[in-house]
């Protein structure tokens, strides 16, 4: 068996929470999921899953949605929180 050495990372309370209550149910504990991740990316030489910068393809899709709406004559507009509320009541 090889060697092991300890690594220390910082992270969020909720997002570590989050990451072990994820790995519990899908029965790995954080060691066990971030050996994982790192023996994926050492084997594929890469980050193991896409980065990117922009918009994901539902974001965009949505943007381009609410400018549809934004542009569309038929849709009803509100410049008075009011006058949206009444409406919405009804």
């Amino acid at each position: 068996m090889s060697s092991t050495t300890n690594v220390s990372i910082r992270m969020d309370v909720n997002l570590k929470r989050e990451a072990e209550n994820l790995f519990s149910d899908l029965g790995l504990n954080m060691t066990s999921a971030l050996n994982m991740f790192i023996r994926q990316a050492v084997r594929t030489q890469s980050i193991p899953f896409e980065i990117t910068r922009g918009p994901n393809a539902e974001t965009i899709a949505a943007m381009q949605e609410a400018e549809n709406i934004a542009r569309d004559p038929k849709v009803k507009g509100y410049d008075n929180l009011g006058k949206l509320l009444g409406d919405l009541k009804r």
